[in-house]
């Protein structure tokens, strides 16, 4: 614990209300997972990272700082990973999902806007996140209004690039997003030192296709019908994490977990009764410590068994083609790649609603959360007929607006255990 202070106040962080976080974390952490029975033991991993996670990982990276690597904080799965890792740099996620942040980032944004954005703001203002004061770069992407006026404000305090995503999905958005990606790589030649060649970014997207490959195993595990060998809220921890852990020893415990949740179906060990009703959240993302849906569900004798969110399946689906020989045709599949996932950013926003579709097929659920953060604009504006088409489907759904406080848990409570008992 001593070298994480001396760590912190390196860090220039506010010690004392940083202690006011680290001591509701244990509790908040051992109600929602501690407290499950039968956990696969490959969480172990995941909860020694959760029990010190501003200790660890933090050190890493300002070890691999001395040492001349340059960090690069993220807010958005669009923002390739690749480029960064091919020229020996880091990467963090930074977005923020605690009520403990808020605050902090209210007193420079409007109250009416998405938490998660006034969290991510407030938890660099308010120097109580090791992440927000470690990283020498933020990228920032234009998925929503909120986001483009933030890092307005994070920029003046931190160095930022901005990556302008297009808005539609037609041949020139392709090779628009492409350019983009290519820019993005001579900001981080420049800030690293490092040179991009076809060799070291041919490798840096074998690692990070084969972190998608292992989370995508994890994920394979829970589509067994007869058989839910991990929580949801456990598997959102997983996926939680691998935004800032180190890639290479992610797909390493991944994998790892894979094999014993594999083995688990084989042998018909489950963490839920027989016939618990699966369910399956849609929408915004559930950024870390954001497990407060999770956890009522699958307290409420429901169980999550796929997320179609950005910490969820849009993280990991679609694989970077490994073939390419040229600069040039490595960045086109990156674009490929990345411009795969569908935000409601884009419009016409159709394959989005056709992924939620395929997905529930895939992970037979029985009933969906379409899950909304407070004043997540576009989001809020497509639930409508997402659930019109899901309905129509023969998919019961659920619609919910939240923010990260508690004082709707109870009545989350109430409406999603109606709506379990609705699904018989």
């Amino acid at each position: 614990m001593a070298d994480n202070i001396e760590l912190w106040e390196s860090l220039g962080m506010d010690l004392e209300t940083h202690d006011m976080l680290c001591s509701v974390l244990p509790q908040a952490f051992g109600d929602v997972f501690l407290s499950q029975e039968n956990r696969p033991e490959g969480m172990a991993f995941w909860d020694a990272v959760t029990a010190d996670i501003h200790g660890i990982r933090a050190h890493e990276l300002v070890a691999a700082q001395a040492e001349g690597r340059k960090v690069f904080g993220t807010f958005c799965v669009y923002v390739p990973d690749e480029i960064v890792i091919a020229c020996n740099g880091i990467v963090t996620g930074l977005c923020g999902g605690s009520q403990f942040w808020v605050p902090d980032g209210e007193k420079v944004l409007p109250a009416n806007l998405c938490p998660l954005i006034k969290a991510s703001v407030g938890a660099r203002l308010g120097r109580t996140c090791p992440y927000f004061r470690i990283a020498d770069m933020y990228v920032g992407e234009n998925t929503c209004d909120g986001k483009k006026k933030a890092y307005e404000i994070l920029g003046q305090d931190v160095p930022m690039h901005i990556m302008d995503i297009p808005q539609m999905k037609r041949p020139k958005d392709y090779k628009a997003w492409e350019q983009e990606i290519a820019e993005f790589a001579k900001v981080v030649e420049e800030v690293t030192g490092v040179e991009l060649t076809v060799d070291n970014l041919n490798r840096a997207i074998k690692i990070v296709n084969d972190k998608r490959r292992a989370l995508a195993r994890v994920y394979d595990a829970r589509k067994n019908p007869d058989v839910i060998p991990i929580s949801g809220v456990d598997a959102l921890l997983m996926t939680q994490i691998a935004f800032f852990d180190d890639p290479e020893r992610c797909a390493q415990m991944c994998n790892n977990l894979a094999d014993e949740l594999e083995q688990r179906v084989a042998d018909g060990v489950s963490v839920f009764p027989a016939g618990t009703k699966r369910l399956m959240i849609t929408g915004t993302p559930l950024a870390i410590p954001n497990w407060k849906l999770h956890h009522i569900i699958e307290t409420s004798g429901a169980a999550v068994v796929c997320e179609e969110m950005c910490t969820g399946t849009r993280y990991f689906e679609n694989l970077v083609d490994e073939t390419q020989t040229t600069l040039e045709g490595q960045f086109e599949a990156l674009s490929n790649r990345y411009m795969g996932n569908n935000c409601a950013c884009f419009t016409p926003n159709t394959a989005h609603r056709d992924d939620i579709l395929r997905l529930a097929k895939e992970y037979q659920v029985d009933g969906i959360i379409n899950a909304n953060l407070k004043f997540c604009t576009i989001y809020d504006v497509e639930a409508r007929e997402t659930e019109r088409i899901l309905e129509e489907a023969g998919y019961p759904v659920l619609h919910i607006e939240t923010d990260y406080t508690d004082n709707d848990a109870e009545q989350l409570r109430t409406r999603i255990g109606a709506f379990v008992e609705m699904l018989g």
